[in-house]
């Protein structure tokens, strides 16, 4: 096992005018599950790539431990990659699909057949060992390509969105496998998805890209209570955070009819007498007391037994803007109604207008 170091990692593509992947400056600690998320078209498959040899480093380099791989071939990286569509030889049994690598190693035929066996074990595949790719689910053709990459004790696992063929409930059911064994092997892991929901409940820590730049690296947490951006604050969550322009008032910012208290250090750091401000859906009170809170016309509510979603709009500035909010239940707004929305004052996010940075560490001052 090793770590992993993107040194001022680049990727330009032929004739293009914009970096695929720009100057990345990322550090993979030996044994840590990492996430690469972020929308299509931000560089993450391609940063992974660039790892496994596939894709041609401009400029900057990579390591993997403490040696150079930069124009390392990649059968000789010592890596192995789970790709989405499983790529398995449909003529080939599961026993011989994930034993194929070891076999062109020049493995010989009884430590291959025990590497495959303890893979099997660990993956729940004793029983399909002689089946053809065609006769397993998606969940089980998945679980194939992970033994392959399994019995070859590779310093680094690659996973580019291995679930994105899946069905939902499949979906989750596989993202916990996967996290669960990697802990078990303790593997440096390397995995891209668009998937925000797979990023939070698989990393240890999530790198976050933008159009081939890197936004934000933490913790699941980290980014979650304390993105550094609006970026990364509206794209991490689900349902994502409510953004909105709000003007800087005395000791506060306004939220329509309320002043909610912010620090004074995080307003002097604003360029302007406007922020950005955000609220998760969870950070929200609904009131239907007039003057109370932000005034929004409800336009869907989502039952969900214990709890439930409002989804409504405010006018802010003379432009629509649509929020949510996690509500109780027994709550009882209809479409068309209005409501008042109140931030829990502590859990308020504060944003540049201009540079779209988190102002502060600490946004808001304690209730």
């Amino acid at each position: 096992m090793s770590s992993v170091t993107f040194d001022n990692a680049t990727r330009l593509y032929p004739g293009g005018t914009r970096a695929a992947v720009d100057k990345l400056n990322l550090e993979v600690a030996d044994g840590e599950f990492l996430v690469l998320v972020g929308p299509s078209g931000c560089g993450k498959s391609t940063s992974l790539r660039m790892l496994a040899g596939l894709e041609e480093v401009n400029d900057g380099r990579i390591l993997i431990g403490d040696r150079d791989v930069t124009d390392v071939p990649p059968k000789d990286r010592d890596i192995a990659m789970v790709f989405q569509n499983y790529a398995l030889y449909p003529h080939m049994t599961v026993a011989e699909n994930m034993g194929f690598a070891l076999k062109i190693a020049g493995v010989n035929k009884d430590e291959r057949a025990a590497r495959v066996l303890e893979a099997a074990k660990l993956l729940d595949l004793e029983e399909y060992l002689t089946r053809k790719p065609k006769a397993l689910s998606g969940g089980q053709r998945q679980r194939v390509a992970m033994g392959r990459a399994i019995v070859r004790q590779p310093q680094v696992f690659l996973m580019d969105e291995p679930l994105s063929n899946l069905d939902a409930k499949l979906r989750v059911q596989t993202r916990t496998q996967i996290a669960s064994l990697q802990r078990r092997l303790g593997v440096t892991t390397v995995y891209v998805t668009h998937d925000q929901t797979e990023a939070l409940t698989m990393g240890d820590r999530i790198a976050v890209l933008k159009d081939g730049i890197l936004q934000q690296v933490g913790t699941p947490r980290d980014l979650y209570e304390k993105p550094q951006n609006v970026f990364v604050a509206g794209f991490i969550g689900s349902p994502a955070m409510n953004l909105l322009t709000a003007d800087v008032a005395d000791g506060g910012i306004q939220f329509g009819a309320r002043v909610v208290p912010v620090d004074r250090d995080v307003i002097g750091e604003a360029t302007g007498r406007q922020v950005t401000v955000g609220v998760r859906p969870e950070d929200i009170q609904v009131s239907t007391e007039p003057g109370n809170g932000l005034e929004v016309q409800v336009d869907l509510v989502e039952e969900l037994g214990a709890d439930g979603y409002l989804y409504g709009h405010a006018d802010v500035e003379g432009k629509r803007t649509d929020l949510v909010a996690r509500v109780d239940g027994r709550i009882h707004a209809h479409a068309g109604e209005k409501v008042f929305l109140i931030p829990t004052p502590r859990h308020v996010h504060v944003f540049d207008v201009e540079s779209g940075l988190r102002l502060g560490n600490k946004a808001v001052v304690p209730e």
